[in-house]
Parts: C-alpha cells; structure tokens; sequence
C-alpha cells in the first residue's frame, strides 16, 4: 500500500524543491559543526576513536532528532516571527524560509572551514529575522522572545559551566583526591548511571511528540517511568557491572602499563623500548612514589651528571603519566640496559602535543607555560578507565540532547516550507513530520564523517587539555542544561553550553590550561554569527522575492 503525499501549488514547487537541497547542505554543515562539539570531548581524552563516534553520533543525533526535535521547531518557527503578515502572501513566506536556509548554510560551513564552532542556533534566528527585515520591516519580528534567545545564548555558557565545575568538584572531592579513587569511584558509578538515564528518559516522555504517543503521558506516569527505569538500571549496574568492573579495571591497568606504553632508557639518548619478553619480568611501581615529578625533578644519567628536564628542552619526552620499571638484579635486561628505566604512557593526544612543541620552539612564553600547564593535567590509570565508561554514556546523552535541541533548529525552515506549501497556511497547527527530521539526520551524519574532525580538534584538544574525569563532568554538565532548555521550549545554544563546560572546568584543573586565544576567536564568532547570517539571508531574500507575485 503506497503512502499518499500532499500536493503542492505547481508555482510553489521549486521553492520546496530548492529549501530541500538546501536544507541538505545546512545539515550536512551542521553535522560539521555542531555535532563535532557533542563528541569532541570524548575524542579529545582519548575515550573514543573518530571513527566510534562517527557510528554512536549518526545513531543517537537522529534518535534525538526524532524523538525530541518538533518541540523547538515549532519555537523557531513561530516564535521569532510573527506570521500573520504573510497570511496573504503564503509565497513571500516560503521564498523567505529558503533565504533563512541559505544564510545558515554559507556561513555554518565557512566557519566549519575555519574550525570555528559556532551555534546552528544563532545561524538559524539571524537568518530568520534577516528576511524578516526585507520581508516586512521591524514590525514583523518579536523582538521581547529575540531578546529572550539572546540572553539565554549568554547565559547558557555560564549556567553550564557553572554546573560542570561543581560536578568536577564533587568528583574530585570524593573519588579523584582519594589514595585509591577506585573503590569511591565504583560505589558512585550506580549514582552517575541512574542520573543520566533519569534525565535522558525524562526529557523524552515529558510532553514528548504526539507522533510517538509520549504527549498522553501524564506526569505521574513520565516520573514512574524515568525514575523507576534509572533505579532499575542503578541496581543492575550496582550488582553485575560494578563487580566486572573492579576486576577488568585492576587487571587491565598492570597489563597496558606494559603491553601499551613505550618503553624508554633515562640517559643521553631516549630510546631503545624493551622487548617484550623483558617487560613481562618487571615489577611496576607508580613514578610517583618514587619520583614525584618526571618533568622538573634533576635526572641523573648513566655518566653521573645531573640535568633539569623542564629545561632541557626533552620535557616532552618524560610526560608526567610515567611509570618506573625496575629490573630485579637476576633479569637478564639487568647487564645491557640502564637499571632505571622510564614507562612512558602517553596517549595519541600527548604525541600530538610533542610533535607540535618541537615544531614551536620559537612561540610565546605564554605559549610554553600553557604546554606545561597542561603536562600537569592527569588522571590516574584506574580513575581513567572508570570514567572512560562514563563518558561514553555522556556522550551519547550528549549526542541525544544536541538531536532535540539544535538539529531540529537548523530544519524548522524547512518545516515551515513543507507545511506551508501543503497546507496552503501559515500558522502552522501541524505536526512537524518524521521524515523530514530524519531526512536531517542523514545530512548531519554525512557531515559529521566528511568535515567533523576540524572542529573535534578545536574542542577536544585546541582549547584546553580534558581527561576523561572532566571530560565526564563537562558532557553531563552541559548536556543537562541544554535538555532542560529544549523541554522548556528555549533554542538554547549546545555550541555555548560545551565550550563554556570546557573552559570552565579546564580553568579550574590548571591556570594555564586554556588557550585564551582560541577561546577568544570562537566568541569572536558567536557575536558576529547573527549579523552574518541574517546579513546573507537578507541579500538572498531581496533577490528571491522579485521572483513572487505580490497578493
């Protein structure tokens, strides 16, 4: 049995046609740009692969599209513009949503080529108000809920920064500063599995989409069902994963201390890894019962001098997540290496950091304390792999919460397109269709594989160093604030809520952890992303309506 699809006005077809393309292409820069951000935190510690979350954002963006996105289509839709003045000219209003399209689309790309990460959100509104102003001047725009949208993009960094900070801090407090932050860790795992699931479940049943039924739900029923889900999952976790968890995490710990680090002589020359026969004969004891800091501590070579790493120049080759391996005196290792030996566990993040110090001798001292600065910012092996679980999970709630809040704001033209040209109304009562919020996802996932990793590096590895402790603690905390926004009705910012977790709590591990500098050019771009894109869509839509009869 076929599917029966409305017709659209022969005069109003190209202009579907055209917002379609476009749209595609808005999609696919936003997948660039904006879905970057949800997983360049994860990338960046070095929890997940670019191509693992390639396959977990492609997944759960469209989930978040679909199951959350008509809510804030229909604010940016109806909320910025006041409609009415189009009801007698439905054309001028279909020209002017592909203007918006256009505008958001230019400039979402350019700043994806320019690895800046930048709000679809902002490139949507200024793109709407910017035909707005051709189209029927000032009067046709709210500027009260403008204003509104404004302020929230302004305060979204801080409240989920904010946030974030006090998550890492709770963490620190009570996992990360412990002697063995293991056993703590593990007794809060159920906790951290039960809040995110709560909030994500919640944020999906309350007031969800008539498509799915969700709206029928009363209150009561989205609290039995968020609630009793996370603490069915909080004790499974407590019975079964916790247990598995200890022992994986203690065995695997010993065995990538010496199956997954390079291994290198203290002496003139850094070099020569050991074999892997010898590796299995060596006792392991953390560097820092023994030396307190690899990178500032004299190191005394095999001819007896005595030289300071940190300014050596070879700082970079001692980073501080060292391990100390110390042959027994009957190691046949014992007669051709040097009887102190350094572990050095770096992942690919810190290679990257010192090939680019070699290559930046002559920067900045400011630029030199930064890189020291963050050589400092470390997590524990064990603390590592726990939160490693976590984050993936985070990053998923994250990846869900962008699917609902700025994936469904880049289409809202789109919909109002649709809807128009086959409804023949302007106030739009409809539902916003499935297909077409999956028709999005398709185009961010695309754009996410082709041109995603530009803007990952910027978030990930550029703007400050994160861990997977933070990394954890700077997912949920945006992701929270952003899923609260998107229920609420607001298009708050995903972009300013990441970048203002990551800024926040890399400030609060280290001094010198963020590069002021970038930070300085992506803000740069958050306050000219309006003017830009609404700048764009007014030309196109001063060109584009000449081709509509007036009514």
């Amino acid at each position: 049995m076929g599917i029966t699809m409305p017709e659209v006005p022969p005069e109003q077809i190209w202009m579907v046609v055209v917002g379609f393309i476009i749209a595609f292409v808005l999609a696919f820069g936003i997948g660039a740009n904006d879905v970057a951000n949800s997983f360049g935190t994860s990338v960046g510690s070095g929890v997940l692969s670019l191509k693992q979350a390639f396959i977990l954002a492609c997944i759960f963006e469209t989930l978040g599209a679909v199951l959350l996105g008509a809510k804030v289509s229909d604010t940016i839709r109806k909320g910025i513009i006041d409609v009415e003045p189009y009801a007698n000219n439905t054309g001028l209003l279909m020209v002017g949503n592909v203007a918006a399209l256009s505008g958001s689309c230019v400039w979402l790309i350019a700043a994806t080529l320019l690895r800046l990460p930048v709000s679809a959100t902002h490139s949507i509104v200024g793109s709407t108000v910017g035909f707005a102003l051709v189209a029927h001047g000032a009067s046709g725009i709210h500027w009260d809920k403008l204003g509104l949208i404004i302020g929230s993009w302004f305060i979204s960094p801080v409240l989920a920064g904010i946030v974030s900070v006090l998550l890492f801090y709770i963490c620190k407090y009570f996992i990360l500063s412990k002697s063995d932050p293991l056993e703590p860790g593990l007794r809060f795992l159920p906790i951290f599995y039960a809040l995110t699931i709560i909030v994500n479940l919640f944020s999906v049943f309350y007031d969800g989409p008539e498509m799915l039924g969700f709206d029928k739900i009363p209150l009561w029923g989205t609290f039995i069902l968020s609630f009793g889900s996370g603490i069915i999952a909080a004790i499974i976790i407590r019975l079964f994963i916790v247990p598995w968890q200890r022992r994986r995490i203690k065995n695997d710990v010993l065995k990538h201390r010496t199956d997954d680090c390079p291994i290198f002589l203290v002496g003139d020359e850094v070099s020569a890894q050991l074999p892997d026969e010898s590796e299995e004969n060596l006792p392991l004891e953390p560097v820092a019962e023994m030396i307190p800091d690899v990178t500032k501590k004299p190191v005394v070579h095999e001819n007896g001098n005595q030289s300071n790493n940190a300014s050596s120049g070879n700082q970079s080759n001692y980073p501080s997540s060292a391990f100390l391996l110390v042959p027994p005196p009957s190691s046949p290792t014992s007669t051709s290496l040097s009887s102190t030996v350094i572990a050095t566990c770096t992942t690919s993040s810190d290679l990257n950091d010192d090939d680019s110090k070699e290559k930046n001798k002559s920067k900045s001292t400011s630029k030199k304390a930064l890189q020291s600065g963050r050589l400092a910012i470390k997590d524990l092996p064990e603390t590592a792999r726990l939160f490693s679980f976590l984050q993936i999970l985070t990053a998923v709630f994250g990846s869900f919460a962008h699917g609902g809040n700025d994936v469904s704001n880049a289409i809202g033209p789109l919909v109002s397109l649709w809807l128009i040209g086959t409804t023949g109304l302007v106030s739009q009562r409809a539902p916003t269709p499935m297909w077409i919020l999956l028709y999005g996802g398709v185009g961010i996932s695309l754009g996410l594989v082709i041109l995603g990793r530009k803007v990952i590096k910027t978030i990930g590895e550029d703007l400050a160093r994160i861990t997977p402790s933070s990394g954890f603690c700077i997912e949920i905390g945006s992701a929270l604030t952003v899923l609260v926004a998107s229920n609420i009705g607001i298009p708050i910012s995903t972009t300013h809520c990441k970048v203002g977790s990551v800024v926040f709590v890399g400030r609060f591990r280290a001094r010198e952890n963020v590069d002021w500098t970038i930070f300085r050019n992506i803000v740069f771009a958050w306050l000219v992303t309006l003017p830009i894109s609404g700048g764009i869509s007014a030309a196109i839509m001063a060109g584009l309506r000449l081709a509509v009869p007036s009514d």
